[in-house]
């Protein structure tokens, strides 16, 4: 059962970074498009869509799994597993911080410009390549 669990926690994983790389990218065509244009409205849906039904529901799955995952085979021990929470605690920030500018942009109140969404992508991308040298290298 092991190895199905570490899959399925794999196959979220991916789908949460998906979407935490893909939603700031939209939110910076976003925050270029005129409030109440037909651009405007077509990126909210999207952003809410790719919010609601993948980034979501694959952060609780990531999490749920993982949590298995570090119990069953580690006991919640090792410096590298402890490093990896502390990344995916901040990455699930991230996903807060995401999920505010949603709102935002729903209700026609974004106050960040182009250049902050750029900035913020690529914060899940540095994220990601910690955890993944952490879980393959195990450094500590």
């Amino acid at each position: 059962m092991y190895e199905w669990i570490k899959a399925f926690h794999v196959m979220a994983v991916i789908s949460w970074m998906a979407g935490m790389l893909y939603l700031p990218r939209l939110m910076v065509y976003h925050s270029e498009a005129q409030v109440g244009s037909i651009q405007s409205e077509t990126f909210k849906v999207m952003e809410r869509r790719l919010l609601k039904g993948i980034i979501n529901p694959a952060m609780i799955a990531t999490w749920v799994l993982g949590l298995y995952l570090a119990w069953y085979a580690f006991a919640f021990k090792g410096g590298w597993l402890h490093a990896k929470f502390l990344l995916v605690i901040i990455l699930s920030g991230i996903h807060g911080v995401l999920v505010r500018r949603v709102k935002d942009f729903a209700a026609d109140k974004n106050s960040r410009s182009a250049r902050y969404y750029r900035i913020l992508n690529e914060v899940p991308a540095l994220l990601m390549v910690g955890i993944v040298i952490l879980v393959i290298v195990k450094p500590f």
